[in-house]
């Protein structure tokens, strides 16, 4: 019953795609701008991700000091907080009035929600945790005896790290990046409500589908049916590579 639940809802989104009209419906001008945004988008999660996730995931998996679960509890906040309480969020904190946001604005000129950067910065934000969390337990799993016999024989510690850390969690560093970004691609909530729906600017997949559900229900299902293809195909190349077999 409980994978009857799971395989009913994805029944019943094949049974009504409508196959014959795919190839028309996938080279529409629309759905073309919403891939580009949503590429734009959830690659740029990735990419900030890694270059600001694997730091912290060295502090939380290696360093101790006062707070470390409320900074482990804060990182992960997003992935139970609601997308919507995110976005306000970020509003409140990059909008023209926001903690930062006025004084991007008032020093620098610039107005970052509705745009296409705001679509990067809503996905990074509820994609993030999945990466972190992902290299964290890579990073406590692996085998510190390489990096001692290294700092033994005078190898400095950045020398350590990109020679033998970062090449020990590549799985994991692998497996964090496809959920991050599988997770960003599909991200809704924080987007709209930070970057709004704006076609060709910040209109990614997920909300290309939403507006079409109103007035064209095969467009809807041909853009829910990319989605879940990307996300299985995800899922189904961490399980063979990454995830050990039981």
């Amino acid at each position: 019953m409980a994978v009857a639940f799971f395989v009913l809802p994805l029944a019943g989104l094949l049974t009504r795609t409508p196959w014959a009209e795919l190839l028309d419906q996938l080279t529409r001008p629309g759905v073309l701008t919403a891939l580009r945004v949503s590429a734009v988008a959830s690659l740029g999660a990735v990419a900030i991700s890694a270059v600001f996730g694997v730091p912290l995931a060295l502090v939380l998996a290696r360093a101790e000091f006062p707070g470390k679960n409320l900074v482990r509890a804060l990182t992960t906040l997003p992935m139970v907080l609601p997308p919507v309480v995110g976005g306000i969020a970020l509003l409140l904190a990059f909008g023209r009035r926001g903690l930062v946001g006025q004084w991007l604005d008032r020093w620098f000129g610039i107005s970052l929600p509705f745009t296409t950067v705001a679509t990067v910065l809503a996905a990074t934000f509820v994609s993030m945790p999945f990466f972190i969390i992902t290299v964290e337990a890579g990073l406590r799993a692996m085998d510190r005896r390489l990096e001692d016999a290294a700092a033994t024989l005078g190898s400095s510690r950045w020398r350590t790290l990109w020679r033998i850390t970062l090449p020990q969690v590549a799985p994991s560093l692998g497996a964090g990046a496809a959920l991050c970004w599988v997770r960003a691609l599909g991200e809704f909530g924080a987007t709209i409500t930070f970057a709004g729906n704006l076609p060709g600017t910040t209109q990614t997949l997920p909300l290309a589908a939403y507006l079409a559900l109103e007035n064209q229900l095969e467009g809807a299902i041909v853009l829910s049916l990319i989605m879940l293809v990307f996300s299985l195909v995800v899922l189904v190349v961490l399980r063979d590579r990454w995830f050990p077999s039981s």
